[in-house]
């Protein structure tokens, strides 16, 4: 697949066709000296436990990886923190209210979207959600399931910076 630089053919500044790569983050205008850099979008992921330490897992409703096993989690919109994004992703998702979060560790990912592959810096966050309520899938989520982290396969997640992290986070117990 081809780094993403290369489908961005005009000068978003001055419209030129002549924006050529600059290096390999970045592509520069020969016309007016536009500097474009290339850089990931941020995306959260939500490890949330039940009282039986029982992690809540997700079957993906849409592409990418439609019908595979996910964690509740999505981008980050503009003027959100990390925090924010994914209490509301989680809400959006399950229906709970996130009341904690905790950051674990990031983990870079590539996610095919309209058949463009984006780059993203998936942040890892333990959450605490209301306990007085039980998940309900909606959204990106098809289906919703607690799973014992002894029964987790990470095969079975269809993106790869889940998979890595639950691997090595099941390595850690």
């Amino acid at each position: 697949m081809k780094h993403p630089l290369y489908q961005f053919m005009y000068c978003p500044e001055c419209g030129s066709n002549h924006f050529i790569i600059n290096n390999e983050k970045s592509k520069r205008c020969e016309a007016c000296g536009f500097v474009y850099y290339f850089n990931p979008s941020a995306a959260t992921v939500a490890l949330i436990f039940n009282e039986k330490e029982e992690l809540l897992v997700c079957r993906r409703a849409k592409d990418p990886a439609k019908g595979t096993l996910d964690l509740p989690g999505g981008f980050i919109d503009s003027f959100e923190t990390g925090e924010e994004g994914v209490a509301r992703e989680v809400l959006e998702e399950t229906g709970l209210t996130v009341i904690e979060t905790r950051y674990l560790f990031s983990l870079p990912n590539l996610y095919m979207y309209s058949g463009f592959e984006v780059h993203t810096l998936d942040l890892f966050y333990a959450c605490k959600i209301d306990g007085n309520k039980e998940p309900v899938a909606q959204d990106d989520a098809q289906e919703l399931f607690y799973v014992p982290l002894h029964q987790i396969d990470p095969s079975l997640f269809g993106l790869a910076s889940i998979r890595k992290a639950l691997t090595e986070f099941i390595k850690e117990i």
